[in-house]
């Protein structure tokens, strides 16, 4: 009789261990993850804006509208129109020729603030590339971000009590994105 309970009590804690087991979130050895820290984000050379200047970048993200077909009592969907939502991307601003002076000469050919002029899209649209690398440094995923504009830009602030970086922060708007690795 008491080989029986200890027999039973074995298998219950093989079973309980098995399923512990389970809950674990096996990540093959094989499949390495990509981490938010590694990324590149390349600028047209006409802008001068360096890629170490780059500390964060949000990723393209896609809004697909639906359209209702509807007929009878019922309604069927279908895809409507699709649109890249703007992301927002801030850089280290720093001394001579500063981050501000090469973002505000890409501001300038948006809209001049002095004399009111606007730019002709031709000149202030740019190919933007981001780009995910792998712990080696080579790329792994390139999204070129095509006719990217500014829709708004923040120079950040200055406080006596903080002696944290500079930072400046822009929003840009893409026509689309395309995706390739």
């Amino acid at each position: 009789m008491k080989f029986n309970e200890i027999y039973f009590f074995l298998i219950f804690i093989i079973k309980q261990n098995y399923i512990m087991a389970d809950m674990y979130r096996p990540v093959p050895i094989d499949q390495e993850p990509k981490r938010n820290n590694r990324f590149v984000l390349e600028f047209p050379t006409e802008l001068g804006i360096e890629s170490y200047l780059v500390q964060t970048s949000g990723k393209p993200s896609l809004t697909i509208g639906a359209t209702e077909i509807p007929f009878l009592n019922s309604s069927t969907w279908v895809a409507g129109r699709s649109v890249w939502q703007a992301l927002d991307i801030t850089f280290i601003d720093v001394i001579g020729p500063s981050t501000t002076q090469k973002l505000m000469e890409w501001v300038r050919l948006h809209f001049e603030t002095t004399t009111g002029r606007m730019g002709y899209a031709i000149g202030y649209k740019k190919n933007l590339v981001l780009k995910a690398l792998d712990p080696t440094g080579v790329e792994v995923e390139k999204w070129t971000l095509v006719g990217s504009q500014i829709t708004s830009a923040s120079f950040g602030s200055y406080d006596h009590s903080d002696d944290g970086l500079a930072m400046v922060t822009i929003n840009i708007q893409m026509d689309k994105c395309l995706l390739s690795a």
